[in-house]
């Protein structure tokens, strides 16, 4: 009993670390236009093992990819390869997997861009994500569906429907992935996170209709980090905030505009293999930008606050 108490204060304190943390404005790259490092609405944003970040060019009909501050290293696709593509996801192996959202189908590549295999039988995939034991999760918006395949493929189960229960959908539209393979899931329509076993059974939400902390307008891409900090975009909020696992607020970043630091719809987040850069997809500045936690290292925290974040 007492390993256990030390393992879970240990996890407390990591999450209340990062509550009393920034994100501070690091550069970006990219402007409207369809030449290499232009983006014409960027949507989902992947970082391989490697550092280099993936970035689906949703109307020039492409994914590009980069070094990890914004040099441009190549691209792959056009139309009717790719129609309207939306979310991507690297995985440990090195797949690029991408939701062909208006082809209705998954495809995967290697990370410079060759044809490894695609599959169909969805209606509109707004996102992938590889989890636990090489899982492909797949938010399928039309249907109110999260399917998950095997790598290739195979076709494995699916949960949710239409509806305002839990584990019910109204138009998912991302999936992160924590390190124990629970799955969150965007429930844009429905303004809230919602989480679950690998295979779908329901463990939690949070989140009411709102602009205020732990509020959403449209939830859109998440991303979790090792420790389980759980970052969230909120593509009508212009910002990107973060909490615990089970959704306790620690903190947020960005507002309206188009300077350095802020958005216009912003659509995806992911993190750098270190997990001190936080990439976001400016889709209406037509740019990712890149941000940097400020002093990360761990500092002690009153039990109040440990408390404060477990309710």
């Amino acid at each position: 009993m007492k390993k256990v108490l030390i393992i879970v204060t240990a996890a407390a304190l990591a999450a209340a670390a990062w509550a009393t943390h920034e994100f501070v404005y690091k550069g970006n790259w990219g402007e409207l236009g369809n030449g290499d490092g232009k983006f014409n609405e960027p949507d989902g944003v992947a970082v391989a093992s490697n550092g280099n970040v993936y970035v689906v060019d949703c109307y020039n009909y492409r994914v590009q990819y980069f070094t990890s501050t914004g040099s441009f290293l190549g691209k792959w696709g056009s139309w009717p390869e790719f129609n309207f593509p939306a979310g991507l996801d690297v995985s440990p192996g090195g797949y690029v997997y991408v939701a062909d959202y208006g082809n209705r189908r998954i495809q995967y590549f290697t990370l410079t861009g060759s044809l490894l295999g695609r599959w169909g039988g969805l209606t509109r995939p707004a996102d992938v994500e590889v989890g636990a034991g090489g899982y492909v999760y797949v938010a399928d918006m039309d249907t109110h569906y999260v399917h998950y395949f095997t790598s290739t493929g195979s076709y494995l189960g699916m949960w949710g429907g239409p509806g305002t229960g839990n584990g019910q959908f109204n138009k998912p539209n991302a999936i992160g992935i924590a390190a124990n393979g629970n799955v969150y899931v965007s429930d844009s329509g429905n303004m809230r996170i919602q989480y679950f076993t690998s295979t779908g059974s329901f463990l939690g939400k949070w989140g009411s209709p709102g602009s205020g902390n732990g509020e959403f307008i449209v939830p859109c891409g998440i991303e979790i980090t090792k420790n389980g900090t759980v970052f969230v975009v909120g593509i009508r909020c212009n910002r990107v905030q973060y909490f615990t696992l089970t959704g306790s607020f620690l903190g947020k970043f960005g507002t309206k505009g188009s300077g350095d630091g802020e958005f216009e719809r912003p659509i995806d987040v992911a993190l750098s293999p270190s997990e001190l850069w936080v990439y976001v997809t400016d889709k209406d500045n037509h740019r990712v930008q890149y941000f940097e936690l400020t002093n990360p290292a761990v500092v002690p925290a009153s039990l109040g606050k440990v408390k404060a974040l477990f309710r």
